[in-house]
């Protein structure tokens, strides 16, 4: 796994990181909700050894059962996109049965009571890079203003230009959410967006806000889409069931740090039919100009309102993943938030090619998604169809 900052909030900012700091001068972090992030060199070549600290394994009390999908392409569960069959270098996917029935339904819903959801917050981590507290200040949230002629920002508060609700079904303040979990005893907050599919009740997020890497799969998981201010206006949603590539559980591979969750109907409506979706892409071009949004729940943010990032993205200058970066002040509780090309500000539809993942260590300004390649898009594939 790289050696980052996830952006989970409850955990940290960078609560992926596990045992002592090791390798070279600029240590990365990235966010992960399962407790203490790991860490590695900014700068591969400064690494004296292999310089990574893997992610501890984390063990609740019971995990549902959990099995890969290896079947060929236009299978069963294959991909129906015409992508190769999963095979050597050609990840497959490992999905993780949730809450099906209504009783665990209604636990999960009954858990998440509104003071639990207010402490799933970020805290600082105690040991790590002394609390946080050398970071350097990040910017102060701000409120958009003539977003529709924006062409970057690297942190501000979500407006419609049109002046719609923000709310509306169908855009991107509707389609995109909080996502609450629990992870070895502790609970956290990543973001989340509602993507179409063929079951029309799948969400994206990041890897890291379902499965901790090659460690266990989150519990209590539910999405909040429309999210604002604690209010609800489109009701909670709970797992069904979760999807990860092999890459993701087996390696904790920054360059598959996605998951897609198919949640159950509320209220009899399916989630993309009360709410909308975003379309998603697979193979885009590089550099594209973006949007990013999510929930940063760490100073100076509150987690309590969509925000924003937007410009053109970048390659990872550290060649330690494949993914692109784009200048953003987002925290942690953003992981897991929608990247955005072609996106009208004016309708708030586009169409999604990342989630924000990690940032380096060295680079609090920075914020790297993963590439949505065709490991992704058999995920999709597979997860859709759930």
């Amino acid at each position: 796994m790289t050696a980052c900052l996830p952006l989970m909030a409850a955990g940290c900012l960078a609560a992926a990181l596990v045992g002592p700091i090791t390798g070279g001068p600029f240590p990365v972090t990235r966010p992960s909700p399962a407790g203490p992030p790991y860490v590695r060199s900014a700068a591969p070549s400064q690494l004296a050894g292999p310089g990574e600290v893997e992610a501890a394994s984390l063990r609740p009390e019971s995990v549902p059962a959990t099995r890969e999908l290896r079947t060929p392409a236009g299978g069963p569960e294959g991909d129906a996109r015409g992508a190769a069959p999963p095979g050597p270098g050609r990840p497959g996917v490992v999905q993780h049965a949730a809450e099906a029935d209504g009783a665990a339904q209604r636990r999960v819903l009954a858990y998440w009571t509104p003071g639990r959801m207010a402490a799933a917050e970020p805290v600082e981590a105690s040991g790590l890079f002394g609390g946080f507290g050398g970071l350097p200040p990040l910017r102060r949230q701000a409120t958009a203003s003539g977003i529709g002629r924006a062409h970057a920002t690297a942190g501000a508060r979500w407006a419609m230009a049109s002046g719609r609700r923000p709310a509306a079904p169908g855009t991107i303040a509707a389609t995109t959410g909080r996502v609450f979990l629990t992870m070895n005893g502790r609970d956290f907050v990543c973001s989340a967006v509602s993507i179409r599919a063929a079951n029309r009740d799948l969400v994206l997020t990041a890897g890291h806000c379902v499965k901790d890497g090659t460690g266990d799969w989150a519990r209590n998981w539910t999405f909040v889409p429309g999210y604002d201010s604690g209010r609800r206006p489109y009701g909670t949603y709970t797992a069904r069931r979760a999807f990860v590539t092999t890459g993701w559980s087996r390696h904790g591979d920054d360059d598959e740090d996605v998951a897609m969750v198919a949640v159950n109907p509320h209220g009899g409506r399916h989630l993309a039919d009360v709410v909308g979706a975003q379309q998603i892409g697979f193979n885009p071009p590089r550099g594209q100009q973006t949007y990013a949004f999510g929930f940063p729940a760490y100073p100076p943010y509150n987690g309590e309102h969509l925000m924003y990032c937007a410009g053109p993205l970048h390659a990872d200058p550290n060649r330690q993943t494949r993914g692109q970066g784009l200048r953003c002040d987002l925290t942690a509780g953003a992981s897991g938030g929608p990247w955005l090309s072609a996106f009208d500000p004016a309708t708030g539809h586009g169409t999604v090619t990342s989630v924000s993942s990690f940032k380096y260590s060295n680079d609090r300004h920075t914020m790297y998604g993963p590439y949505f390649g065709d490991a992704i898009r058999r995920l999709h594939a597979v997860a859709e169809r759930s």
